[in-house]
């Protein structure tokens, strides 16, 4: 209730301030005119003229008066209402730089300008991260696209013996299977950033999805001879089956990507009284403190040795799916020292 009334107050005292700058005026008016009556009363200008004509001159002098003082008192609170009107049309056609001072006395207009520039450094930085995304997605998609174009070049070159014709396809077949991935990433990262999850939840066996997500990888971890280390509790759990395949999918492929030949990936998925945890690790290279600040990134690829596939949207597409599920997801690394990310979700239904 305190607060309430002093919310009251600060909302008063603008209008407040604004009525005793009026009071002040005409006050300060009616003494000028009064002390200009006064005077011309004193030398007899009164008696000699005509009533009418003077009390007409003193009323414009008093008007001019007025207007003058009203004026320079409010000329302060005013040029910055002015400011922040020419700023706000300075930003309707883009120019997101604009900032207005803060040094003004009256606490309504300075917590005003205030607002005012963090909504345009708001702003700022949404117009460089869109800027961002377009010049990163435009990247992604002219590299594959380059290389679908110059091997087709390439097979229409006459000659061309059997397994060179089979080595082109399949180079474009990869190159068209990258662009559809990073379409269908896009897409839905996008729809998951503006519409949230709305799909359908429900109940299901998450230790089942994680297995189903292994043995579809076994292609990639049998040919580098992975020893694979899994340890599964039995736990159900509550949410969108499909979305959060994708999660395991993505830290799965990413610890059978970068783990060496005959290296280790560990998968563990306990049950405590904090809910559910996942925890996918590998042996790998690792990373450098900056590159875990900025993994989550869209298209961040900070470490040159985690960049020779993908796109750089998995990992923050990952991200989105488990904050959408009200849970959390972190990576411990070391240069050197392999990865190890874990995936925390409530147990009794967050979504």
């Amino acid at each position: 209730m305190v607060k309430m009334g002093k919310g009251r107050a600060r909302r008063k005292r603008l209008p407040v301030m604004f009525s005793l700058l009026i009071f002040f005026t005409l006050v300060l008016t009616i003494l000028l005119s009064g002390l200009l009556a006064f005077l011309l009363s004193r030398s007899g200008f009164l008696v000699e003229h005509n009533w009418w004509a003077v009390l007409g001159g003193v009323a414009l002098a008093s008007g001019l008066m007025g207007t003058a003082l009203s004026r320079f008192v409010g000329r302060h609170p005013l040029s910055t209402i002015a400011d922040i009107s020419q700023a706000t049309k300075a930003m309707a056609k883009g120019d997101f730089q604009v900032r207005i001072r803060e040094d003004i006395a009256i606490d309504e207009l300075r917590e005003m300008a205030r607002s005012f520039n963090r909504m345009a450094g708001e702003l700022a930085s949404t117009e460089l991260l869109r800027n961002d995304f377009i010049e990163n997605v435009s990247h992604e998609f002219k590299t594959p696209l380059s290389a679908i174009e110059g091997y087709a070049a390439l097979l229409q070159k006459p000659g061309l013996t059997e397994e060179k014709r089979r080595e082109y396809t399949r180079k474009i077949l990869h190159n068209t299977r990258r662009l559809s991935a990073l379409t269908g990433n896009i897409l839905l990262l996008s729809r998951l950033e503006s519409q949230g999850l709305n799909v359908s939840t429900g109940w299901f066996c998450l230790d089942e999805q994680l297995r189903e997500a292994i043995l579809s990888l076994e292609e990639g971890w049998t040919a580098k001879e992975l020893d694979l280390d899994i340890q599964l509790d039995s736990a159900d759990c509550w949410g969108n089956k499909d979305l959060l395949a994708h999660v395991w999918q993505n830290l799965l492929s990413n610890a059978v990507k970068f783990a060496p030949q005959k290296g280790a990936v560990r998968v563990l998925l306990r049950r405590d009284e904090g809910g559910l945890a996942v925890a996918i690790e590998d042996n790998g290279p690792g990373m450098t403190q900056e590159v875990q600040c900025r993994v989550f990134e869209k298209f961040y690829q900070g470490d040159t040795t985690r960049s020779t596939e993908g796109n750089g949207l998995g990992l923050a597409l990952a991200k989105r799916i488990v904050d959408l599920h009200k849970g959390g997801i972190t990576v411990d690394s070391k240069a050197g020292h392999g990865a190890r990310f874990t995936v925390r979700l409530p147990a009794d239904g967050g979504c």
